[in-house]
């Protein structure tokens, strides 16, 4: 059985992020049964800044939330991780999140459901892509692209308004997750001694 984590990498008040990790769960529960997705909000765990004196790599994390956050990632065997776009990146919380740890990322696979107002969040996931390859997180090609415009019902831009994906997304999402899940799998014999 593989382990799957899908991240909320917002915290922002009005985000929507949370909707749209609740779709990738409902979808990828039906899609691959036999797999276990799990939703990680990256507000429930209330990171700081990151302040922890030794780099991750050493992994003598001295701080509780530090911990904490490694005794929930450390678990999974792959990562999807749901971002917005800000300032042609993604969110600086998120950047935190990933920061603060190393071998609980290493050696396992991610994919990237990704919302914007102009290219759907692209480069938010091209940026994840450079970060995540340092701390040896795989990534797959397969790639979800929201627009604000498009797959979203938003008449207030300060409220996260109604998910509404389009049809076509769907299909991008199950075949993301057969990446992330199949490559989680093979990734496995280098973290486990056979």
């Amino acid at each position: 059985m593989t382990r799957i984590a899908i991240i909320v990498g917002s915290t922002r008040p009005g985000r929507r992020a949370a909707t749209v990790a609740q779709w990738v769960h409902e979808v990828a529960q039906q899609h691959r049964p036999d797999d276990t997705y799990d939703v990680i909000d990256l507000r429930d765990y209330d990171l700081p800044h990151l302040d922890e004196p030794a780099p991750a790599i050493f992994g003598t994390y001295e701080k509780e939330h530090t911990r904490r956050w490694a005794a929930t990632i450390g678990p999974y065997d792959g990562f999807v991780f749901v971002a917005p776009e800000y300032n042609h990146s993604f969110p600086g919380a998120l950047k935190d999140a990933i920061d603060f740890l190393y071998d609980e990322w290493a050696d396992k696979a991610a994919g990237f459901v990704t919302y914007g107002v102009q290219a759907g969040g692209v480069r938010a996931a091209e940026h994840l892509r450079l970060v995540l390859a340092e701390v040896k997180v795989a990534t797959v090609r397969t790639q979800v692209v929201l627009s604000l415009h498009h797959d979203f019902d938003i008449t207030d831009p300060l409220e996260p308004g109604a998910f509404t994906p389009g049809q076509h997304q769907e299909p991008a999402l199950t075949g993301l997750i057969d990446e992330v899940s199949t490559w989680s799998g093979a990734l496995k014999s280098l973290r486990v001694p056979a």
